[in-house]
């Protein structure tokens, strides 16, 4: 599966964005689906899980009570809506595929190319 993250941009902070991660080849609802992030000089992080049916989801503390991913396996296409958002948010937000369920960036078997979020304060 080819995968696009789109959606990012430049905000205040506390103001919002959408993004989106849709699948160009392949069937996204295969696929368990994470959205992860990296600022610079830092590591790749772990922002928020959806399982292929949108039943299961997780959280990174960091951005619990602000984010909600979500999930359209009808358009292909899952996504992640960042509220409150803060300087510390600022990062490349990538989302990426596994067939059944994981957490850590290594065990992904497809990336999307990234998206730049920029939030000032």
């Amino acid at each position: 599966v080819q995968l696009q993250a789109s959606g990012g941009g430049l905000v205040l902070a506390g103001g919002s964005l959408r993004l989106s991660c849709a699948a160009s080849r392949g069937t996204l609802g295969d696929y368990a689906i994470g959205w992860f992030r990296q600022a610079p000089g830092k590591e790749r992080e772990g922002v928020s899980y959806i399982s292929s049916s949108g039943g299961t989801t997780y959280y990174a503390d960091s951005v619990k009570g602000r984010f909600t991913v979500s999930r359209d396996n009808a358009k292909n296409t899952v996504y992640l809506q960042m509220n409150s958002l803060k300087p510390d948010d600022t990062a490349v937000y990538y989302c990426a595929a596994v067939v059944f369920w994981a957490t850590t960036p290594e065990a992904f078997d497809y990336w999307g190319q990234g998206t730049q979020v920029t939030v000032s304060s």
